[in-house]
């Protein structure tokens, strides 16, 4: 296992980190134990949940991931040797902490204590290493859209707000680092800058969707990345599992996420994304590799990528992707992958 050093920081993650998302929707409690000593007998030492999950979300579950995580550390009797993240979310619907008549969660100083505070119960942990804003509150261009356009009725908290709650629960020692996630390039730039102007902490990571179809990162962000130290948490590195294949030809594989739901089936595994999935597929196939391995690998490998967060159902699964982060792909694969990406870029959203 490689580790990397978050920027700006103590902190030294693996370069696969464990996903959770799963856990309490397609995994059971005692499943989520048995992945997370699976993971760091193979060298993970980095985590990430949020207080949405699982996945797809539903009110009634919602904080059952982190649930599941706390009762791991209570048999286990020690953290210190993990690097723990999760996310605060500016949701419609939030089942862990109290929202006024019903209102969408937002983004501001009292919400993001409560989230805090629920999670450090639910994970049975007294500070959070990193911690993440799950998505912007403001309507920008992320979950998949890509135009832009401007809201003149727009009342989010602003950026300055979120900035400072961080800030003080971070001078209350109950965060460590703080994050975004599914931002955009004038986002991270806004986050920085009132940093620097505020002398409060700067956001280290940045946790946005990268895979094979989708490097919409690379345009923008990925500069951004390098040259101001925001390592990439990439999500989705397998198109929530159609790199593997296993949907090609309208297959729909038992208890598999899109055979179960069809909730950003159009997002991962449109119509337009096959010719490229039976590609890549191809690719891997030709030079005896697994095709979620070089998927994995292929993200693992990118300059701005600080760790590649991975998921899995079954252990058979997480196997092969933690196996993936030490793998080397040859310069062939490369640039028989660059030969696909230019001809098909990024056909997912």
């Amino acid at each position: 296992m490689q580790y990397k050093s978050i920027p700006h920081t103590d902190l030294r993650i693996s370069s696969i980190c464990l996903g959770t998302m799963t856990w309490g929707q397609q995994n059971t409690e005692k499943e989520a134990h048995k992945q997370l000593d699976f993971a760091l007998d193979r060298g993970i030492n980095f985590i990430d949940t949020a207080e949405l999950y699982p996945v797809p979300p539903e009110k009634e579950k919602q904080g059952l991931t982190e649930e599941y995580f706390g009762s791991w550390i209570r048999k286990r009797g020690k953290h210190d040797d993990l690097v723990i993240a999760s996310k605060v979310a500016p949701a419609k619907s939030i089942r862990t902490r109290p929202l006024p008549g019903g209102k969408p969660s937002r983004l501001d100083k009292k919400s993001i204590r409560e989230a805090l505070e629920g999670t450090l119960r639910r994970l049975n942990l007294p500070r959070i290493d990193l911690y993440q804003v799950h998505w912007p509150e403001r309507k920008t261009n992320f979950f998949g859209k890509r135009g832009y356009e401007p809201d003149p009725e727009d009342d989010s908290t602003p950026i300055e707000e979120t900035l400072e709650a961080l800030h003080e629960l971070a001078e209350e020692g109950k965060i460590r680092a703080i994050g975004v996630s599914n931002e955009t390039p004038w986002g991270v730039s806004e986050y920085l800058r009132l940093s620097r102007k505020n002398n409060w902490p700067r956001i280290v990571t940045i946790q946005n969707q990268y895979s094979l179809l989708n490097r919409t990162f690379e345009i923008g962000l990925a500069e951004m990345s390098v040259r101001e130290g925001i390592g990439l948490l990439a999500y989705s590195p397998l198109s929530m599992g159609v790199l593997s294949g296993k949907y090609l030809g309208g297959s729909r594989p038992p208890g598999a996420r899109f055979t179960r739901w069809d909730r950003n089936a159009e997002r991962y595994n449109p119509p337009e994304a096959q010719e490229a999935i039976r590609r890549y597929v191809g690719i891997a196939e030709k030079h005896g590799l697994d095709p979620s391995a070089m998927a994995i690998a292929f993200v693992v490998s990118r300059p701005f990528t600080l760790s590649t967060i991975i998921g899995a159902t079954n252990l058979s699964q997480l196997e092969t992707d933690i196996l993936a982060g030490d793998l080397k792909l040859p310069p062939e694969v490369l640039e028989e992958i660059e030969a696909v990406h230019r001809e098909i870029p990024d056909p997912t959203v």
